[in-house]
Formats: C-alpha cells, sequence, structure tokens
C-alpha cells in the first residue's frame, strides 16, 4: 500500500506541476537553466499533450467554435477583440491574430527531449526551432484556412526570438498555413525593439485590421503582460472579468506544459532549487 501510495504521490505531483520549462521557454530571458529535475516532474503534463485523446479534441473543438464565429465577427463592422482598438475601427479589413508556440506550432516534441536526454531549458531550444518541424496543433489549419479563404488576414504574433523567424516562417510554409507574402505577419520578439508584452504588436495591427479574434494559450495573448503578473486566484479573476471574450472573441488552446500558471504559484521568481520549488507548490494545493 505505501509502494502504491508513494507512486501515486510522484504522479500527482506531476500533473499539478505541469512543465517546469516555464513560460520562460518563449517568452523571458533567464540567467541560468532551470534544472532538469523540474522538467522530470513534467512526465504527465507532456504525455497529456502527446497522448490524450482528451487534449486533441479540446483543440479541435475550440478552433470549431472559433469558426463558428467567423461570418458574424467579419460581417459586424462593430466586432472587435483587441482591448487596444477603440476608435475608427468599422471600415478595417478583419485580421485574427494567434500566438505560435502551443497554439499554432506543437513544441512538445522538445519538451519529452528535455526529460529524455536529460537537457534543461535554453538548452536545445533554439536547435528544435531550426529543425522547422513542429506539427500543427489539431484543428488549426482547417480553421486558418477557411479564415483565409474569407478574406481575414493571418497575423502570427509570438515570443519566438527574431533568430528563429527563418525557421518558424520554413515551419509553417511546410505546413500549409496561410502566411502573407505582401506584408510582414509573423512579429517575433526582438524584432523592431518588440519585448516580451505584445500590446504594441496588437496595437500596430489595429492601426490598419479590424481584430476579430484573438488566440492563445496564454493570458498574455490576450491582456498586456503586466496585467496578467499576478497570484493565482487574481489570475482566474481575470477570466471572469473577461467572460464575455471567451469562446466568442478569445480562444484558448490548453497548455499543460508551462506558462504563466506556473509561475505565478512562484510569484514569477522561478525557485532556484527543487526543495523550495516543491514547498510554493504543494502550498497552492487546494484540499
Amino acid at each position: 500500500m505505501k509502494a502504491r501510495q508513494s507512486i501515486y504521490l510522484f504522479f500527482l505531483l506531476a500533473v499539478i506541476n505541469g512543465c517546469a520549462v516555464s513560460e520562460n521557454v518563449n517568452n523571458e530571458d533567464i540567467d541560468k537553466p532551470i534544472s532538469n529535475e523540474f522538467q522530470k516532474q513534467s512526465l504527465l503534463g507532456i504525455l497529456y499533450a502527446q497522448t490524450s485523446t482528451e487534449f486533441i479534441a479540446n483543440n479541435m473543438q475550440t478552433f470549431a467554435a472559433a469558426s463558428a464565429h467567423l461570418d458574424e465577427s467579419i460581417f459586424d463592422s462593430n466586432w472587435t477583440a483587441a482591448l487596444e482598438q477603440i476608435n475608427n475601427f468599422n471600415e478595417k479589413p478583419p485580421a485574427i491574430i494567434l500566438d505560435v508556440d502551443e497554439t499554432v506550432l506543437d513544441n512538445s516534441a522538445f519538451q519529452a527531449r528535455t526529460i529524455i536526454n536529460g537537457l534543461s531549458y535554453p538548452n536545445g531550444w533554439i536547435d528544435w526551432g531550426n529543425e522547422a518541424r513542429a506539427p500543427a496543433v489539431a484543428g488549426v489549419a482547417d480553421f486558418l484556412k477557411e479564415a483565409e479563404s474569407k478574406g481575414v488576414k493571418i497575423f502570427y504574433v509570438t515570443n519566438r526570438v527574431a533568430e528563429l523567424e527563418d525557421a518558424t516562417r520554413k515551419n509553417l510554409e511546410d505546413l500549409g498555413l496561410p502566411l502573407d507574402k505582401d506584408r510582414d505577419v509573423l512579429m517575433m520578439k526582438g524584432e523592431s525593439g518588440w519585448a516580451s508584452d505584445k500590446t504594441s504588436r496588437r496595437a500596430l495591427i489595429a492601426e490598419d485590421y479590424r481584430i476579430i479574434m484573438i488566440v492563445g494559450d496564454q493570458l498574455s495573448d490576450f491582456l498586456p503582460r503586466q496585467e496578467t503578473a499576478l497570484a493565482p486566484e487574481e489570475r482566474k479573476m481575470l477570466a471572469y472579468k473577461y467572460r464575455n471574450m471567451w469562446g466568442s472573441k478569445w480562444f484558448m488552446i490548453t497548455n499543460s506544459m508551462y506558462g504563466g500558471w506556473e509561475a505565478s504559484i512562484y510569484d514569477f521568481n522561478y525557485p532556484d532549487n527543487e526543495n523550495t520549488a516543491t514547498k510554493l507548490r504543494m502550498e497552492n494545493l487546494q484540499p
């Protein structure tokens, strides 16, 4: 019985912890690698992303919901999904903004490598990006092709570093995803001085387009980054505050592997040892 309880506790911690390759994987510069011991505890979070039928169904359901609102959002000139868009947008052509990692491209293979090869971020991340072989998230390709066919401009606003722009472009093109040739629609972190916060990039798009939908896997894909750097309970309140946006203008993809949800447990200051991390995680359990 004790052995069974120990195994159960290990996996419970794993699924709660998600992936310790944090939001920093794509969004932040960090001055030290995250311990591989953290990655090892992410096993179930990664397996959920790679093997779960429910995960596939949830993603397809999300993009189906977005598709169901396409016509309405295109023809309603008062419709906008961007908080940055306030006045004089009615006559602008429609556009959709998507994050890239874990929204359009599935990087779970990189996460798996960190466990199998005993690596820790940032080791291997640039190499993985340059391979340009991440598969598409379930449901995204059909949705984007439909949107493009209806005259919607597709923008990819990502916190991948600018160094990966060519490889990311190739990855998207190889998957047959819409990628405009006449305008730069792949907007990278570090390009044109852009930092991790995506507000300025959304505002730039809003100058020329009416943003009808936003799709992402992080709260900061929809809101100013600083407004999301809150404790877990306060972040939950933000979800409720914008309840009228979800499922019609904003579409969230589940990410069990890393993100702001985990960073908030550490007050956005990742611990440098496993014991501290485990203590903070346990303190956030709500029996």
